[in-house]
């Protein structure tokens, strides 16, 4: 199959997944993807080229078709903005040659687009292993960042991790702004990196900042409500921050337990602190719930989670960590209840 005969199959997909999305909808990225694979074996119609349809969970593209491959995205959210694989590729499937991104966006006006995976990759970050974003199309002025860093994608993911991690570093540090610095200058081998590309003080930002990534913070790590003689509860609220957004908090237990966030009319009315803070910003983590991408549940949950469950979720999660109370019993009483007056049957 030539490659303009499997890009020209790409647009029907997408063109009939549009239609859908708009009609039906599609409400999880597993069935997104399953609809994607279904409508590939269908399309294509070459007898040489065989699409599994219960493939490995964690191979690389999603959908393998030969030489070609399809990497699927999915997003409530109204952005093109998504969270990529890794760098290291290291389950990719070897036959793949030419990768495209298939991505359904649900949020706004409900579209599905395709691109070439080398063309929509904008960005790399620096998370529990460094993961490649993509964006369909980039955004105006974007440049793709093989380009950024003249270097094509079939060369750069031929190269060995320390060779990649040259290119990676050289790009961070044509990112960096005024009084910005490079948290990793090691030239390393070692495919793991836990330090983001700049880095800032917790202690340094805005009442506004501070309140949304705590939210973000306590919804993907929900054993913030365990013991408060639990030494290592904390540990991945500090990666995160550190991770996901360049932030470094020194004392991450006071992010949940100090006065001024639990109890900031100092009224002395006692009670557990951290019930107390996260009460305080249960609006701020239902909105996280929406804005987070999925693929971040996904590494920090261990699952795929829609956007209305993920309340739900994280109270089950809260409730089996928390020993002296019970977090379903006094966080997010309104969502339980309309969740529940929702799928109670109608008189």
């Amino acid at each position: 199959m030539t490659d303009e005969k499997f890009q020209a199959i790409l647009a029907d997909i997408c063109e009939r997944l549009t239609t859908e999305a708009r009609t039906a909808g599609f409400v999880s990225a597993k069935a997104f993807e399953n609809r994607v694979r279904t409508l590939a074996r269908e399309l294509i119609t070459d007898p040489a080229i065989h699409i599994d349809l219960d493939p490995p969970a964690q191979g690389f593209p999603d959908i393998a078709a030969g030489r070609f491959g399809i990497e699927v995205k999915f997003t409530t959210n109204d952005t093109w903005l998504s969270i990529a694989n890794s760098v290291l590729e290291t389950n990719r499937v070897a036959e793949v040659e030419n990768i495209f991104v298939v991505f359904g966006k649900m949020g706004g006006t409900p579209d599905v687009r395709w691109s070439s995976y080398e063309d929509c990759v904008v960005h790399v970050r620096t998370s529990h292993v460094p993961r490649f974003e993509v964006e369909l199309p980039p955004a105006g002025g974007t440049v793709p960042l093989f380009q950024q860093m003249g270097i094509s994608y079939d060369q750069f993911r031929q190269l060995p991790m320390d060779e990649k991690m040259r290119h990676i570093r050289e790009y961070a540090r044509g990112r960096l702004k005024k009084g910005e610095r490079l948290w990793w200058l090691e030239d390393s081998a070692e495919p793991e990196h836990t330090l983001p590309i700049q880095a800032r003080l917790y202690t340094k930002l805005s009442m506004e900042e501070k309140t949304r990534l705590r939210a973000e913070a306590v919804l993907l790590c929900p054993r913030v409500v365990e013991s408060g003689r639990t030494r290592d509860k904390y540990d991945d609220v500090v990666l995160y921050l550190l991770t996901y957004h360049g932030v470094l908090c020194h004392q991450a237990r006071d992010l949940f337990s100090a006065g001024s966030v639990a109890n900031p009319d100092n009224d002395d009315n006692g009670g557990v602190y951290i019930q107390r803070a996260l009460k305080l910003i249960e609006a701020d983590i239902v909105a996280a719930t929406a804005r987070l991408d999925d693929a971040v549940f996904v590494e920090y949950w261990g699952e795929s989670v829609k956007p209305s469950d993920r309340i739900a979720r994280w109270l089950e999660k809260a409730d089996g960590f928390a020993r002296d109370w019970l977090p379903s019993a006094s966080l997010f009483l309104e969502y339980q209840d309309e969740r529940a007056r929702q799928s109670s049957p109608k008189a």
